[in-house]
């Protein structure tokens, strides 16, 4: 017990001889640098020229000038439903302009498809192990 002691106050006398050391080597750097000496200011030349600059627009205008197809500075149902037409036409397999469950949920069905090797209509746990997502790739950093 003695030992261990006399070990823990050798190490707080050893922490503490060395953070006196630091701090009297701290007093005696300057800390704050000196002041960087003024430079002569160079003339400007009177034949420098701007270069044109156009106006920044916003988010919302540059969101606003996409919907605004025809550029007429107003945004028609049609122009607005427009964005939305080719993925619903990805949707609806048949054509008809509606979407039943099974165009909406394709995706589920085709993998579903895909997985039921013996067509009976359920997947087994082997059949379902192929439906597990893959992993995403990483992107490989050019650093």
């Amino acid at each position: 017990m003695g030992r261990f002691l006399a070990g823990v106050g050798s190490a707080l006398l050893l922490v503490l001889a060395g953070f006196f050391i630091w701090k009297s080597q701290a007093e005696s750097e300057n800390p704050v640098p000196s002041a960087p000496q003024p430079r002569a200011a160079v003339p400007l030349l009177d034949t420098m020229v701007e270069p044109p600059s156009a106006p920044e627009k916003s988010r919302e205008e540059k969101r606003f000038a996409r919907y605004d197809k025809d550029k007429n500075g107003t945004i028609t149902r049609a122009e607005m439903l427009e964005t939305r037409r080719k993925p619903f036409q990805k949707l609806d397999k048949n054509g008809d302009g509606k979407l039943s469950f099974e165009e909406w949920a394709v995706a589920t069905s085709d993998k579903f498809a895909k997985a039921d090797v013996n067509r009976d209509g359920t997947l087994n746990a082997a059949e379902f192990l192929t439906t597990k997502p893959k992993p995403a790739k990483k992107k490989k950093c050019a650093c």
